[in-house]
């Protein structure tokens, strides 16, 4: 890189660490994973002290699990908790709840980490040409756990994006130039747990048709075809069990900004082990890490992690902050290319040779 470059870089690089600690100074409630509840917000429209996400979505997998139809048992418990139920994401799709109650809650919590290992073992793998020595190896495994630290407390098992969070790592992990069949089909089986998930899948099918991998993108474009149909009767079947007198979603409206990102990043990883400030800066550093490594996973990992990031800054609400979840699983994983890159960009910044030409006269 060139010296004038390098000292750009190394400029834009220090506004990003300070746009991130902008977190603290946003909003955020912290999901409290040693007593398994998440945080009450209580306001005017929303529900009552005492009624939490995690409580409503225990409450549809009892309901669904003593044989009563989903649809009715989610709108009887969005009615009681003070939740909306127009429009109708507002309501999520069935599947994971449906899933959940066919199953023991063992059954399911050992699901949820043989996920949770899958996705180690496939960024591992992933991972492997790019390192050198099983030190950094086993760091980068070490940060995909971190980034799944929220995702491994089987307390928080009902949240869909802690499901749909590693689905969407493993999809981009198993994802190779003629081979992924595999990824899009977690990428789809993402969306049909969280709606959201589209945006990474919508991601990955421009990405492929820009690299002329025009098979793959008529893949993830079908996947989304797939998911429209599904959504569609879901719109429908939320439509039967709601009424005028129903309430309607305040929408999602927050514009808390890019800080806001931040501070929801850091309580759904392991960063929240860490001061604030301190994570924030780690997070930063992890950005600038993807962005170092040249390899087309990182260009759409970067890719996912802006979409997400914009997402929430613009539209999540203070209370919604397993909306980071989803991008959480591999966030720290930049951290590997982090130091080198950051070693290459300060050696070019401080190259001072010269090339001196003399002219010998005989």
């Amino acid at each position: 890189m060139p010296r004038t470059q390098a000292r750009i870089g190394l400029g834009l690089f220090v506004l990003l660490l300070a746009a991130c600690l902008t977190a603290l100074g946003s909003p955020g409630p912290r999901p409290s994973a040693g007593s398994g509840s998440a945080p009450n917000v209580a306001t005017v429209d929303g529900p009552p002290p005492g009624q939490t996400d995690l409580l409503l979505y225990q409450t549809i997998v009892s309901g669904v699990g003593s044989g009563a139809n989903y649809y009715t048992v989610a709108a009887e418990s969005q009615r009681m908790g003070h939740y909306p139920l127009k429009p109708f994401f507002a309501v999520r799709l069935p599947t994971l709840a449906v899933i959940q109650a066919a199953l023991p809650q063992t059954i399911v919590n050992l699901l949820l980490l043989l996920l949770c290992v899958a996705t180690i073992l496939a960024w591992v793998t992933r991972l492997r040409p790019e390192t050198t020595g099983l030190v950094a190896l086993g760091i980068a495994g070490l940060l995909v756990v971190g980034g799944l630290y929220v995702n491994l407390d089987p307390d928080f098992v009902v949240f869909h994006e802690v499901w749909a969070g590693p689905l969407i790592a493993l999809s981009l992990a198993l994802r190779r130039p003629g081979h992924w069949l595999s990824a899009v089909a977690f990428g789809l089986s993402a969306m049909l747990i969280r709606e959201t998930a589209l945006l990474y899948v919508a991601i990955m099918a421009v990405f492929a048709w820009k690299d002329g991998a025009r098979r793959e993108a008529l893949a993830w474009l079908g996947a989304i075809v797939i998911f429209a149909g599904v959504l569609a009767l879901h719109a429908y079947a939320v439509a039967l069990v709601t009424g005028p007198l129903d309430r309607v979603s305040a929408g999602w409206s927050g514009r808390e900004g890019f800080g806001f990102y931040v501070t929801l990043a850091t309580i759904s990883s392991g960063l929240d082990l860490l001061p604030q400030w301190l994570a924030s800066l780690v997070l930063g550093t992890s950005l600038f890490g993807w962005l170092a490594w040249r390899d087309a996973t990182a260009t759409r990992a970067l890719a996912m992690f802006a979409g997400y990031a914009a997402l929430i800054a613009l539209l999540a609400r203070s209370d919604n902050f397993y909306w980071a979840l989803m991008t959480t699983p591999v966030l720290l994983v930049g951290i590997v290319f982090a130091v080198d890159g950051l070693r290459d960009m300060i050696a070019a910044a401080r190259d001072t040779r010269r090339i001196t030409v003399t002219r010998v006269i005989r």
